[in-house]
């Protein structure tokens, strides 16, 4: 298990959370900490349950039992202290489409407060390279360019924990490595802690240090990438992923 520095509350802390749907357990007690300053891949298949441990990491899930905690603040009942110091990005989550890429970014940064938001909102347009784009309506832009719009949103707080789900999809290889780039820049100049969805494995190994696997709800591994790769006696990530999907398939057809 990963320790805090100093005393101090780890960013995130996530203690015996379990998660059920009526009879469906979505995350079936899991429990692991996150270090201030590094990118943690949360890895599994479809229902293994990235997506409802996101939700809660967010306070949009109540736990069935066990708890969440963001900076030492219980996210099912304290969210309010602590939104303002993180974020989160999926290309699948639209803006209101008739908005300007400006406007979008301005609501967004006076909902977290955003001091010097002008100034702001052109700093991570340059870094995104969306300063021609700031002016026309998020509905008339291309998917690659709502992407890097949608990551601009994210960062506009300047987050202390940036979750990012698929922070890549719909962009072109090049595209795909500049932002890869820009996210790794962005982890070690503002020491930001980054929770990382991706179906990407290649994205995986270059950005995480650490890869939480889940299947069924439970983490089955908690290593670093190279580690994992040794343990399943394979070439890379993508086959590690593989082989444990591939698992679950054969182990349902035996069921059935």
């Amino acid at each position: 298990m990963y320790q805090a520095d100093g005393g101090r509350a780890p960013p995130v802390e996530v203690r015996a959370l379990r998660k059920m749907y009526g009879e469906v357990v979505a995350v079936d007690g899991i429990g692991f900490s996150l270090q201030a300053g590094t990118i943690t891949a949360l890895l599994g298949g479809n229902g293994a349950g990235k997506t409802t441990t996101i939700a809660m990491l967010m306070g949009l899930v109540v736990p069935t039992s066990g708890d969440v905690r963001v900076f030492g603040a219980d996210m099912a009942r304290e969210r309010h202290k602590v939104l303002h110091r993180m974020n989160f990005e999926s290309p699948y989550v639209d803006v209101p489409m008739r908005l300007t890429v400006r406007q979008n970014l301005e609501v967004f940064g006076r909902l977290y407060g955003v001091r010097d938001l002008r100034g702001r909102i052109g700093e991570v347009a340059q870094e995104l390279r969306l300063t021609d784009l700031l002016d026309r309506p998020y509905g008339k832009l291309s998917a690659g360019q709502k992407t890097r719009v949608s990551l601009a949103k994210a960062l506009v707080n300047a987050p202390e924990l940036l979750l990012l789900d698929e922070p890549t999809a719909s962009l072109d290889p090049d595209t795909a490595d500049w932002v890869r780039s820009r996210l790794e820049d962005y982890r070690q100049t503002h020491a930001a802690t980054v929770v990382l969805a991706s179906h990407n494995m290649s994205e995986v190994e270059r950005l995480a240090g650490r890869v939480i696997m889940l299947e069924k709800g439970r983490i089955i591994a908690d290593e670093t990438p190279q580690a994992l790769i040794g343990r399943f006696g394979r070439t890379n990530l993508e086959e590690v992923f593989l082989a444990i999907a591939r698992r679950g398939a054969d182990d349902a057809e035996l069921r059935s």
